[in-house]
């Protein structure tokens, strides 16, 4: 059986295996149980974004959940991080968050947090994926409906604490009067916590797609669709752009000239905030592998050691709590903070960049400076099979040969797809002319070796 669990949780077109109803039964029910082994009456708290499926969803997992004997709370619609804040202070003993992040209306997930705000164990993962295979080769009887206990004033008092959290805790000190933001809410989960969030710490809001319809989350705007928050931040002339994703885990900006800056260049800027301030633990922050060659040498120049994670927040993650770091994250803008959540949360990103903002009383722009972007190509090579690539003799010629060449001024990165038979060439150097020519020489060698 192929396995449910990703780096992210569950994610799949909803209505279809394993998003079906039986199977989201079967999910609730096991993890109850599970959870069920250190508790006599587990609580779940469950929030969900603005998809059109979430609710149906909510419902068959709370109906396995209860039948399982946990006692479900909602959140109602309430971003990712913000379930994960709930499951450490309620406290709860698991928190699900029912979301496809980014991803189109039709799909949709499920993520599962511990107490301490992290994502349930690989152990625990593999344990609800061997229930739902049993339940599939046992054609386990249905699960019978269950209620979930939920009220508009419960989840409006649950959004209440974190917002309470965010504005008091992450966001003490920090005024932001005088400052105008537009914010793209990307019809997601932060439509109705985000303009409230920053309004509530004196800045002029300027929100923008805050009109959830079901369909519509993530839809031409958000995190991955920068253009009309760049024109929108123009056009008002405005301090900063933030673009969430469609649960809020993550947060890409705009500066006031209207540049893109993607998640390498807030981890710039954080890290010499924190290094100044001397809470960058042991001068190191964490990023991934696909992170720009540019990030690396501009945090060089402050004496402070990049460390590279596979791709995935979890792994970040993994990462800080190994080293005990203070600060890491991915290009994509999903960054984490340790010592303040251990979930990547947008809105406490967002916080975060505006205090180096507003304690250096400069523009984005400005903070900005001594991060250069490399030039970056990526080719892709259709492949019959994954062979090593250290068994690859005309390949490894051809690495050795880009490597020696590209020495302290570039980066390779050769690596196979993990779900399509594609072997990747990442190189990123100072010419991008050059660059190109690198990384053709390395496709043309799997090609003739493993090509198609």
């Amino acid at each position: 059986m192929k396995p449910l669990f990703g780096t992210d949780g569950i994610r799949a077109e909803a209505g279809h295996f394993p998003l079906d109803p039986v199977t989201i039964k079967t999910i609730g029910f096991s993890l109850a149980r599970h959870l069920s082994d250190a508790q006599l009456k587990p609580k779940i708290v469950i929030g969900r974004d603005t998809r059109e499926s979430g609710g149906w969803i909510e419902q068959a997992l709370s109906s396995g959940a209860t039948e399982g004997g946990a006692e479900c709370h909602s959140a109602g619609v309430i971003t990712t991080p913000g379930v994960a804040y709930l499951t450490r202070t309620l406290p709860a003993d698991a928190g699900v968050v029912i979301s496809a992040s980014h991803n189109p209306f039709q799909d949709n997930g499920i993520k599962i947090f511990s107490p301490s705000g992290k994502k349930i164990s690989e152990a625990v993962e593999q344990q609800i994926e061997q229930d739902v295979f049993l339940a599939q080769t046992n054609n386990k009887s249905h699960i019978p409906d269950q209620s979930v206990d939920s009220s508009p004033e419960f989840e409006a008092d649950l959004t209440d604490r974190y917002l309470n959290f965010l504005s008091e805790e992450i966001g003490t000190g920090l005024s932001l009067s005088g400052l105008s933001l537009v914010i793209d809410c990307a019809n997601g989960a932060s439509f109705n916590i985000a303009p409230r969030l920053f309004k509530k710490l004196g800045a002029q809001v300027i929100a923008i797609n805050c009109e959830p319809n079901g369909r519509n989350i993530n839809l031409n705007c958000g995190s991955l669709h920068i253009d009309a928050l760049q024109q929108r931040v123009l056009a008002e002339k405005a301090n900063l752009g933030v673009a969430f994703d469609g649960d809020a885990d993550r947060s890409l900006f705009v500066d006031e000239g209207g540049n893109y800056v993607d998640g390498d260049c807030a981890l710039w800027v954080l890290a010499k905030n924190l290094q100044d301030r001397k809470q960058l633990q042991d001068n190191v922050v964490v990023a991934t592998v696909m992170s720009n060659l540019g990030l690396e040498v501009a945090l060089r120049s402050r004496g402070i050691k990049l460390i590279r994670a596979d791709v995935g927040d979890k792994y970040v993650l993994d990462e800080l709590l190994r080293i005990r770091g203070s600060l890491g994250g991915e290009q994509s803008g999903h960054v984490i903070m340790p010592r303040l959540s251990l979930a990547g949360d947008g809105m406490i990103t967002a916080l975060c960049l505006l205090r180096s903002l507003t304690e250096a009383h400069q523009s984005l722009s400005s903070l900005l400076e001594g991060f250069e972007h490399y030039p970056q190509t990526l080719v892709n090579v259709c492949v019959r099979e994954k062979t090593p690539f250290a068994e690859l003799p005309l390949v490894q010629k051809a690495v050795a040969d880009v490597e020696e060449r590209l020495a302290a001024n570039g980066r390779l990165l050769l690596r196979y797809s993990g779900t399509e038979r594609l072997a990747r060439v990442m190189i990123e150097g100072r010419s991008q002319e050059e660059i190109e020519v690198f990384a053709s020489q390395i496709a043309n060698a799997i090609r003739q070796e493993i090509g198609v």
